[in-house]
């Protein structure tokens, strides 16, 4: 009697199985990848949203804007504390004073700063025109010609009315990209535009208008 023949998979059939499922899976990977991005995305321009109205709150009951923070150690006791009075040179944008806000600490795209040395990846630009950072009044003039243009030079703000305030996310890659990399001590130009391979930051801003409209509403300035 021959004996029964046992029937099974081939080394070639194995390889085959196994490269379809690694295209399977690959096919499911990438959708669940794009929908964290979306995730992060939406959650860091959700908190851009906050900060905006932190500031404008901040301003309504001091009277000014804060100052940006510039203590990179985390275990400083000032670390995400405005360094007030502003730094007469304004000699960078430094950082969002988040505890003195009260908002969240970072973006979605942080890395958590370890020692005074992590680069404070993550971690909400902030640039202030240094004339509303001591008491606001209705005639407050700029002391900086901050502006905010797109990836084409055009400016989105205009010339009469520049912001006062500007915070930003350097986004996924975790860099600051386009105009927003160079710092310019007087006439400062910042970018804000759609993503791209080439630009991921997210950037808001104050006005002068919002911001005079929402102290004179409460009660901080006389109309």
């Amino acid at each position: 009697m021959s004996k029964p023949h046992h029937q099974g998979f081939s080394l070639l059939e194995m390889t085959i199985v196994l490269v379809i499922l690694a295209l399977v899976m690959g096919g499911m990977l990438m959708p669940l990848q794009a929908q964290l991005e979306y995730q992060k995305l939406r959650q860091t321009n959700q908190s851009l949203t906050e900060i905006k109205d932190a500031l404008i709150g901040f301003a309504m009951i001091h009277g000014r804007l804060p100052c940006p923070s510039y203590i990179t150690n985390p275990a400083h006791a000032d670390f995400g504390v405005e360094v007030a009075p502003c730094d007469a040179t304004m000699t960078s944008d430094g950082y969002l004073p988040w505890r003195t806000l009260g908002v969240n600490e970072t973006d979605a795209w942080r890395i958590k700063q370890g020692s005074a040395s992590g680069g404070m990846v993550g971690y909400w630009r902030y640039r202030v025109d240094k004339n509303f950072t001591t008491n606001i009044q209705l005639n407050t003039s700029f002391a900086n010609n901050l502006s905010i243009v797109n990836s084409h030079g055009n400016h989105i703000t205009t010339t009469s009315e520049r912001p006062v305030a500007i915070i930003y996310s350097t986004g996924k890659n975790l860099s600051a990209d386009g105009e927003n990399a160079d710092y310019e001590a007087t006439s400062g130009t910042y970018q804000s535009d759609v993503q791209s391979t080439h630009f991921d930051d997210l950037l808001i801003w104050v006005t002068r208008p919002l911001l005079m409209y929402r102290m004179v509403s409460a009660g901080k300035l006389a109309s």
